[in-house]
């Protein structure tokens, strides 16, 4: 399966020129702990960047910096890792898994932002790929009673 099917399509996004106050409320307004920093490119949003909710914390509360002052760029992380839309599932999780990194932003061929992956989407895949896996046994010993009638 590709990264492509199960990534998250509605991300948020902000500027690396916004501020860190302002990419905040917007973390808090779309209720998520992310936001993907874009730079627009004529014919869509390029991911330079991804801010969270920890870089927040981290870097700018914890030693009393104002958020209001910094930019998301000053703040984001730069080391980007992204996954093409016709990335392999496991693929991905296995170079998330090297960078230690539990979200990734999903581009197009262009490198053009079309959604966001996360460790927890992956989880939900994964779960539910066991699931049908499991259900494998009962399958087969319900086939094998009507047969043997």
């Amino acid at each position: 399966m590709n990264i492509g099917e199960i990534c998250t399509v509605h991300t948020v996004c902000c500027s690396r020129d916004d501020t860190v106050q302002d990419a905040a409320i917007l973390m808090r307004m779309h209720h998520v702990g992310d936001l993907i920093v874009v730079e627009g490119n004529g014919g869509g949003k390029v991911p330079i960047g991804i801010l969270t909710d920890r870089d927040i914390v981290v870097s700018v509360i914890a030693p009393g910096l104002d958020p209001g002052s910094l930019l998301a760029g000053d703040v984001m992380s730069e080391d980007l890792l992204t996954a093409s839309e016709t990335d392999d599932v496991y693929e991905t999780i296995e170079r998330m898994r090297l960078r230690g990194i539990r979200r990734v932003p999903v581009v197009d061929a262009s490198g053009i932002l079309s959604g966001i992956v996360s460790s927890d989407d992956l989880l939900e895949f994964l779960a539910e790929e066991m699931g049908e896996l499991s259900r494998i046994s009962s399958w087969q010993q319900a086939h094998e009673r009507r047969a043997r009638q």
